[in-house]
């Protein structure tokens, strides 16, 4: 049995969690039946920005309702200092091309930091029927079952998750990088949404996994939970995750991937 959270820690969780169904039913709910038919037009992308922002409002108008002294960081411009000690780390919609196409991998992903420190993640995948969530010290879970990494495996038996950028010199970059990860590991997936690949990472669904070009609301909440699970993670050898680079895996898989992530210069453009 993990500790009972500290009462902010089960307070911050418990908003999360509250916030996080909320605006996971909204996207849910508000996404037009034929949005997916009208995928290559302006006015679906407009419906989806919509709807991100949207989710986000929902989101911090509920914390700032219940908590009005912490700030709040959020993919949609929500940015406000607060005085709390607390922070907010918000991304309403992760996996936005997922979501226009109909595709199940999106997320509404919440994270909260105490004085710079990540205390709590929830990341909500309503299509998926998931809710992941941790809390620093306790243990992550996916509803009742407690997660745990997958053992590392011999590297070249590894199922790595990845992802890409929008824009076309970064695309490249990391295409020649996968064309020599490719060959040394079992496979790659792309799942197109951090925030679960990182929740696939602690529920042992993936290895490992990597990417180029996060923000933190991307990574913050995921992280947590990869973390908790028992995973290791990070960016380059000796940084935490960053806009960087950010990698998640066991420990005895972690070490080998990030060195040769670091050999490939994953990191740069």
């Amino acid at each position: 049995m993990s500790p009972a959270p500290a009462p902010l820690h089960a307070e911050l969780l418990d908003l999360a969690l509250e916030a996080a169904r909320r605006a996971g039913a909204l996207l849910r709910d508000g996404r037009p039946e034929d949005l997916a038919v009208a995928a290559t037009k302006t006015s679906a992308i407009d419906v989806v920005t919509e709807m991100d922002i949207a989710a986000e409002k929902l989101i911090t108008g509920f914390l700032a309702e219940h908590r009005p002294e912490d700030g709040l960081l959020g993919e949609e411009g929500a940015a406000t200092p607060g005085t709390s000690g607390v922070r907010w780390v918000i991304d309403p919609l992760d996996g936005t091309v997922n979501y226009l196409y109909g595709l199940p991998s999106w997320a509404v992903s919440i994270a909260a930091e105490l004085d710079g420190e990540t205390v709590v993640g929830v990341v909500e995948a309503p299509l998926r029927g998931e809710t992941y969530r941790a809390v620093r010290g306790g243990g992550a879970y996916l509803g009742e079952r407690r997660l745990a990494v997958r053992t590392a495996p011999p590297f070249e038996q590894a199922l790595l998750g990845t992802g890409f950028g929008y824009v076309q010199a970064r695309r490249s970059h990391q295409a020649e990088v996968l064309r020599e990860v490719l060959p040394l590991v079992r496979d790659i997936r792309r799942g197109g949404s951090a925030a679960i690949d990182l929740c696939d990472v602690a529920a042992g669904r993936l290895d490992a996994y990597y990417e180029r070009g996060l923000n933190p609301w991307d990574h913050a909440a995921g992280a947590l939970i990869a973390r908790e699970a028992g995973a290791r993670t990070g960016g380059r050898p000796g940084e935490p995750e960053s806009g960087e680079l950010a990698v998640a895996a066991p420990e005895g898989l972690f070490e080998p991937l990030q060195e040769l992530l670091e050999r490939l210069g994953a990191w740069h453009d």
